[in-house]
């Protein structure tokens, strides 16, 4: 199964950038989709961004122009540069990896803290 890991969450500065990296354990295949989601406490968890293993993103209209998402296929590995940060993002962000209608794979998720 495959498991994977966030890296790069922290506390920022309104204003501030993070950079965010989800590492699989095993290879993924360059047709899954990657993402990124968010739960806030007592939000429902969110889409934040997805790309497809040709590199299409999809953005949630909340971070487009703010946040980028990319893929290494190679290196099995999925980042959010961040910024421009808002209070708003402030959220535990999971990464997600799937493919099929049976394949659905969730990180452990990383928590991101935009305040003063």
């Amino acid at each position: 199964q495959v498991q994977l890991l966030e890296s790069g969450g922290g506390s920022v500065q309104p204003g501030g950038s993070l950079r965010l990296s989800c590492a699989a354990s095993e290879k993924i295949f360059s047709f899954s989709v990657m993402g990124w989601y968010r739960q806030a406490p007592g939000n429902q968890r969110e889409l934040v961004a997805t790309i497809r293993g040709s590199g299409i993103p999809n953005y949630a209209d909340s971070v487009k122009g703010r946040f980028t998402i990319s893929r290494d296929n190679a290196e099995n590995t999925v980042y959010l540069q961040m910024n421009s940060l808002k209070p708003e993002d402030t959220a535990v962000y999971y990464c997600n990896v799937k493919w099929g209608a049976s394949y659905n794979y969730w990180g452990q998720g990383t928590q991101v803290t935009v305040s003063s």
